[in-house]
C-alpha cells in the first residue's frame, strides 16, 4: 500500500518522501510504481514524460529522520500491528515538524491509541486508502478521540486534491467498509466449507447478482487472506460479535501459507504473471 499511496500523492503534484526499513524494500516500492505506469505508456495511455514526472517527485530513503524532516503530512502504512504502529508514531512525532499531520492507513485499528503515543494527538488521523491506491476513489477519513476539526478539514481537502472521495468516519472497529465487507467475506468461506457451492460459483453469484466488480474469494486473494484474517480477529476481539469470528476454513488456508495472489496461491492458484490458473 505504501508505494501506491506515494504514487497517488506524486501524481497529484505533491513532493513525496517514501521511507522503508531497507534499500531493497525502497527499490521494490519504486518497481511497484514504475511497472504498471510503464505498461500504460506501452499501451499509449500515458506519456513517458508524465511517468518520469511522477517518479521524479518521489525521493526514496531508509532514514526515518530524513523522511520526516520538513514534511507537512505523513501517511503511515506499516502492517496492522498496534505495537509497531505506536512505535512508528512515536518516532514520527520526534522527527516531523510540530505542524505536521500524522495519518495512518490502518484498515481497522484505533487512531486514538496511535495518537496517545505522540505529543500531538490533535494532529493524528486515519486516512484509509483502498487497494490499489492510485485507482480506488474512496478514502475513509477517521477521527480519533482527540483529532481536531482542522486536522479533519485538512485531510479531507488533501483527499479531494488527490482526486479521491473522502468519507468522514468516527473511530469504531472496522470503520465503515470493513465493518460491512468482513462479515460477507467470512460467510463466503463458511459457504465454501459447508459445500454449498464452489468458490467459482460463489464469486460468480456475487459478481452477477450484486454487480460487485470482484467476488469475495477474488477479493480475498487480491488483498491477502492473512490481512483479512487479521482484520476479522481484530473486529471479533474489539466487539465480541460472533459474526466476526473467523471461518475455520480461512484459518486453515492461512496456516497452510495460502495467503493469496502475492504468494501464487490462496483460494485460487496463480502463475508468475499473477494470472489465475486451474
Amino acid at each position: 500500500m505504501g508505494s501506491g499511496i506515494a504514487q497517488t500523492f506524486a501524481a497529484a503534484g505533491f513532493s513525496v518522501k517514501m521511507y522503508d526499513i531497507n534499500q531493497q524494500l525502497v527499490d521494490s516500492g519504486f518497481k511497484k510504481i514504475t511497472g504498471p505506469l510503464q505498461k500504460r505508456v506501452e499501451r499509449g495511455k500515458m506519456k513517458k514524460e508524465d511517468v518520469d514526472a511522477i517518479v521524479g517527485r518521489i525521493h526514496g530513503t531508509v532514514d526515518l529522520k530524513e523522511a520526516a524532516s520538513g514534511v507537512d503530512y505523513v501517511v503511515e502504512a506499516v502492517f496492522e500491528e498496534m505495537k509497531v504502529k505506536r512505535e512508528v508514531f512515536k518516532m514520527l512525532d520526534e522527527h516531523a515538524p510540530a505542524h505536521a499531520i500524522l495519518a495512518s492507513n490502518t484498515s481497522s485499528l484505533s487512531i486514538s491509541e496511535m495518537a496517545a503515543a505522540t505529543k500531538r494527538p490533535d494532529k493524528v488521523i486515519g486516512m484509509h486508502f483502498f487497494n490499489p491506491a492510485p485507482v480506488m476513489q474512496l478514502i475513509e477519513v477517521i477521527r480519533g478521540a482527540a483529532t481536531s476539526d482542522e486536522t479533519v478539514a485538512t485531510s479531507k481537502a488533501i483527499a479531494a486534491k488527490l482526486g479521491k472521495m473522502p468519507v468522514e468516519v468516527k473511530e469504531a472497529p472496522g470503520f465503515v467498509v470493513n465493518r460491512l465487507l468482513v462479515p460477507m467475506m467470512n460467510e463466503a468461506f463458511n459457504l465454501l466449507q459447508e459445500g454449498i457451492a464452489s468458490a467459482e460459483d460463489i464469486d460468480k453469484a456475487m459478481t452477477l447478482g450484486t454487480r460487485m466488480p470482484m467476488g469475495p474469494f477474488e477479493l480475498a486473494d487480491y488483498t491477502g487472506l492473512d490481512i483479512g484474517l487479521h482484520t476479522m480477529e481484530t473486529l471479533f476481539h474489539e466487539t465480541g460479535d460472533p459474526k466476526f469470528r473467523p471461518s475455520p476454513l480461512l484459518r486453515k488456508y492461512v496456516r497452510a501459507g495460502r495467503v493469496g495472489k502475492k504468494v501464487g496461491k490462496g483460494v485460487y492458484n496463480y502463475n508468475e504473471k499473477g494470472e489465475r490458473v486451474s
